[in-house]
């Protein structure tokens, strides 16, 4: 997950102050709140609250807050979710019982007089960007938002094309103890992993906000990773194209495995983000473009688009007839003519299939050759025993260089699709297509 500590030699400006704020329902929240030094402008300072990811504290929030917002003169509030850390409570996953605990935060800081109550802004990282879009969608009243690396619609983003993601699921698991669940996830996460989704679409939906968005007016900057096989890059473009307030996009090279999260890249992040803030929250300054796109590896640049970046598709057929059992998979490849290439957008792999026996589902992974890496991956489930199987794979940003031979691996499990099929299965695999959304011009090197 993307490190929280900027490095490099930063003015530390304000001491994180702990603070125990009830919310409504009784439930203690772990906080502190951290404010620039000196005597607060007439009106108060403009302030942020800051939402962590899974398996992280407030604590994890407070650099930034002292090393980013309060140099740039924004207060912050950084609270434990409910149900972990030092907060009291069950944890629901950004549920309603989470908005609510985000109005009550809002509302307990825009009462303090040294703060602007006209002027909050919110800040979320993972499972924290989830809070900022929900608390958002339910009316509560940010001056500005920025969600980072998450979702905007939950049942996509852990089982997309109806098959679930069940390592990632399991590794989120385990970041909250069971033991402080809200017993409805709990009840769900079988459910979940098996790919039921019946059961868990209206958890989920009531997660997300992907119908809401247009809805939602409040000046939004949306930080998405480029290499994330948690969320990827459709959930942040997803509201990009659908919100109907002002808007930002940066894609950068943060984010869940497999993001490289490099150092360097951070003073470059939370410039755009103060950027944002200070453009909306205290009305100064100017923004950057309506969408950047950083290099990687990460060289100090990023190329600026006044709208979604143009895309190509690149389509390969991979010949054969191959009989899959229990265990195994087949591995096809190609060489790319022309290039450097950079994926960019929803690509596919169509398969021609036949004597499907117990094998109810199918995963591919696309790779460079000689790279342990994957560039995408995705699955899908099969109902009949024989047809076209269309996989849709995750939208990543990757570079190819040119003369690379890209590999294809279908079979019944990878390091993101766990699910395994029952011993004495099997299926021929025919021809594929490889359907590759690359960049019209590459930008990285």
């Amino acid at each position: 997950m993307l490190a929280l500590v900027l490095a490099v030699a930063a003015l530390f400006t304000g001491t994180p102050q702990p603070v125990t704020i009830i919310a409504s329902d009784g439930v203690p929240l772990a906080c502190s709140i951290v404010e620039p030094d000196g005597a607060p402008p007439a009106g108060g300072w403009p302030a942020v609250i800051l939402f962590h990811g899974l398996g992280q504290s407030h604590s994890d929030m407070e650099p930034i807050a002292t090393q980013a917002l309060a140099p740039a003169g924004f207060a912050s509030l950084m609270c434990d979710a409910r149900g972990t850390g030092a907060s009291g409570g069950v944890w629901g996953l950004d549920g309603p019982r989470e908005d609510q605990d985000a109005r009550d935060l809002f509302t307990w800081l825009a009462a303090r007089p040294e703060i602007s109550g006209t002027a909050i802004g919110a800040v979320g990282l993972s499972l924290g960007g989830g809070a900022v879009w929900n608390a958002a969608a339910a009316g509560v009243p940010f001056a500005a938002i920025v969600p980072m690396i998450t979702w905007t619609d939950l049942q996509t983003a852990l089982a997309p094309n109806g098959l679930a993601k069940s390592i990632p699921i399991q590794l989120l698991a385990l970041a909250v103890p069971t033991a402080r669940w809200d017993p409805s996830l709990l009840a769900a996460e079988p459910s979940l992993l098996q790919s039921n989704l019946s059961a868990v679409a209206p958890i989920a939906a009531a997660r997300s906000v992907v119908s809401r968005l247009p809805a939602i007016t409040t000046p939004t900057l949306l930080m998405q990773g480029r290499h994330d096989f948690f969320f990827d890059i459709d959930q942040a473009e997803a509201a990009y194209k659908r919100l109907g307030g002002p808007k930002q996009l940066y894609i950068g090279d943060l984010g869940h495995a497999p993001a490289a999260n490099p150092p360097a890249e951070l003073p470059t992040i939370y410039g755009v983000a103060v950027a944002w803030l200070n453009r909306y929250l205290r009305g100064t300054g100017s923004t950057d473009a309506p969408v950047q796109l950083a290099h990687d590896p990460w060289d100090g640049k990023t190329t600026r688009y006044d709208a979604l970046p143009p895309t190509k598709t690149i389509s390969i057929e991979l010949p054969g007839a191959t009989t899959l059992k229990t265990g195994t998979d087949v591995v096809r490849g190609v060489r790319l003519t022309g290039g450097p290439h950079e994926t960019f957008g929803d690509g596919t792999v169509k398969v021609r299939y036949w004597n499907a026996k117990g094998w109810d589902h199918l995963v591919a992974t696309v790779t460079l050759a000689g790279s342990s890496t994957p560039i995408t991956v995705g699955g899908v489930k099969i109902t009949t025993p024989s047809g076209i199987a269309t996989i849709h794979l995750l939208n990543e940003s990757v570079l190819v260089p040119a003369g690379r031979r890209v590999l294809v691996t279908l079979g019944a499990t990878d390091e993101i699709f766990g699910m395994a099929v029952p011993a004495g299965s099997s299926i021929t695999i025919g021809r594929e297509t490889l359907n590759l959304s690359v960049l019209k011009r590459a930008v990285s090197r």
